[in-house]
């Protein structure tokens, strides 16, 4: 299989060694042919420094740079843009995804060109887990798109699909309910499959930053918006 999974990190100097080496020895022993594309999202720790020390190590390694900060949605849109393979995943960088689990969305790949994660039992704290909900809930009501963990950070598509479902006006945590979204207006089928989660014991989580959160209601009222033209989510051509 020919696959590329696109890593995007943020101050995750202390994770990516730890996702880079998991990742690469699970592409190692499925005899997968592609790359892992790792994206600083305008990191201010060493997490740069870091990559540029392990693309020496790692040759199916390709590192893109944010000179800024652009959010979670930008940096994995980048590293989806930059994958030239047939198949294209994602998955966060923080290790609470392990790449192994992309055998059980590999599994279901040819049935569907879209395959999405949803996490068995999330390792998160109950707070998170209650905004988590609210959110599925409130994406239902405005964008009318029902996912069950639509964040689930471990995802994989066709390529070509990409070019249909890529989301344009989110650049952080509405990513995935524009993917969906878009998904749904270009008719393309998707499967759910359970995937593990495991808690984060190393850097800190920017989820809950109220101004990620203020970001992620903005973009919801712009995308809301812009659904109401009849060629809002038509797909842009690259």
């Amino acid at each position: 299989m020919q696959l590329s999974i696109a890593l995007p990190c943020f101050n995750e100097e202390a994770n990516v060694p730890y996702t880079l080496a998991d990742v690469d020895a699970w592409m190692q022993s499925r005899g997968i042919e592609g790359q892992i594309i790792a994206v600083d999202d305008g990191s201010k720790d060493g997490t740069a420094r870091v990559l540029q020390e392990l693309a020496q190590k790692y040759p199916r390694l390709r590192v893109v740079k944010h000179e800024t900060n652009r959010g979670y949605g930008a940096a994995v849109r980048s590293g989806c843009d930059a994958a030239t393979t047939e198949w294209i995943g994602f998955m966060d960088s923080d290790g609470q995804f392990h790449a192994e689990d992309f055998d059980h969305l590999v599994a279901l790949s040819a049935s569907v060109p879209l395959v999405v994660g949803r996490r068995r039992h999330r390792a998160d704290p109950f707070m998170r887990k209650v905004n988590a909900k609210c959110f599925g809930l409130l994406t239902w009501v405005v964008l009318g798109v029902w996912v069950r963990d639509v964040n689930c950070a471990m995802k994989m598509f066709r390529r070509d699909l990409w070019q249909r479902i890529r989301p344009t006006l989110a650049t952080g945590a509405l990513f995935n309910a524009e993917l969906f979204a878009r998904a749904r207006k270009a008719g393309a089928r998707w499967k759910q499959e359970d995937v593990s989660h495991y808690p984060r014991i190393r850097g800190v989580q920017t989820g809950a930053n109220p101004l990620v959160i203020l970001r992620m209601f903005k973009e919801l009222w712009k995308l809301w918006w812009l659904m109401r033209s009849s060629h809002a989510l038509t797909p842009s051509v690259r």
